[in-house]
């Protein structure tokens, strides 16, 4: 089975925008956003997501990536 992959750090860079700073645009803690985008959460919410792609501009494709199974077994 393949996994969701968080590019919240990628996207985050190509803004120039701090942890605190997205943070306090988007309502949610900085331990909370550390977390996402450090990958060690296993659900979010649509209106966290929304928060954060209207705080970055973007898309939620832009922050989650899907990876199948094969192109992980590839990739080893």
């Amino acid at each position: 089975m393949g996994k969701i992959i968080l590019r919240l750090d990628r996207v985050m860079a190509d803004r120039k925008i701090s942890l605190k700073e997205l943070s306090e645009k988007v309502g949610v803690t900085n331990v909370n956003l550390s977390k996402m985008k450090t990958g060690k959460i296993s659900a979010i919410r649509f209106s966290t997501l929304e928060a954060i792609c209207e705080a970055l501009d973007c898309q939620p494709g832009d922050i989650l990536e899907y990876v199948s199974e094969e192109s992980e077994e590839a990739g080893q």
